[in-house]
C-alpha cells in the first residue's frame, strides 16, 4: 500500500477565520468546535475512503445547503489527488450530494493562503422531505487519494494561491 499523504488540523486563527461570521462568533464556541476536529480516518482495514467529520451539529432540511470547514488540510505526494465524496449512506438515505458533485483537492492546495483549508458543501436532496441530522464529529463525506497522469507535452508552470477557481486566475 502506497502511504502518500497526510491529514492535520489548520491553525486555530485559519478556523476561526473560517467559521466567524456563518456559525456563530462565540470565542468559546468556536474554540470547542475546533478542539473536537479529529483527523479523517478510515473505518476498516479494507476501507478505501478518509471519513470526514463535521465540527458542529448539521440540520439540514430538505433542499437546503451547507458549507462545512472542516478545519482539515491534507499534505500529500505530487502525482496525486484527494477526491471527496458524500459517505454512500447519506447519499443513499438522503441524497446527500456535494455541490460540486465531486470535491477534488490538489496536492498544491497545501501551500495556499488558507493553510489549504478542506470546505465540503453539502446539499440534502432528498425527495421525500427528509431531514438530515448530524451530529458534531460524525462521518459526512469520504476522502480517496488517487493517482493520476499527466499528458506528454504538459508545460503547465503556474503556482496556485486559493481555492475554487484559483487555477484559472494565473
Amino acid at each position: 500500500m502506497n502511504r502518500i499523504a497526510q491529514f492535520e488540523k489548520v491553525s486555530f486563527a485559519q478556523f476561526r477565520e473560517s467559521v466567524l461570521g456563518d456559525f456563530g462568533d462565540d470565542p468559546g464556541r468556536i474554540q470547542n468546535m475546533y478542539d473536537m476536529i479529529e483527523l479523517p480516518k478510515r473505518a476498516t482495514a479494507g476501507s478505501a475512503g478518509y471519513d470526514f467529520g463535521t465540527p458542529f451539529d448539521i440540520h439540514l432540511e430538505s433542499g437546503r445547503t451547507v458549507k462545512v470547514p472542516t478545519g482539515i488540510r491534507a499534505r500529500m505526494d505530487e502525482d496525486w489527488v484527494l477526491m471527496i465524496f458524500p459517505r454512500s449512506g447519506l447519499g443513499f438515505k438522503y441524497r446527500l450530494q456535494l455541490d460540486n458533485t465531486v470535491g477534488i483537492i490538489d496536492s498544491d492546495y497545501y501551500f495556499s493562503d488558507n493553510e489549504g483549508h478542506i470546505f465540503i458543501k453539502i446539499t440534502n436532496d432528498s425527495n421525500d422531505g427528509k431531514v438530515l441530522d448530524i451530529k458534531a464529529g460524525s462521518g459526512f463525506a469520504q476522502g480517496l487519494f488517487i493517482p493520476y497522469g499527466i499528458t506528454h507535452d504538459d508545460d503547465a508552470s503556474a503556482i496556485r494561491n486559493g481555492g475554487f477557481g484559483s487555477t484559472d486566475k494565473a
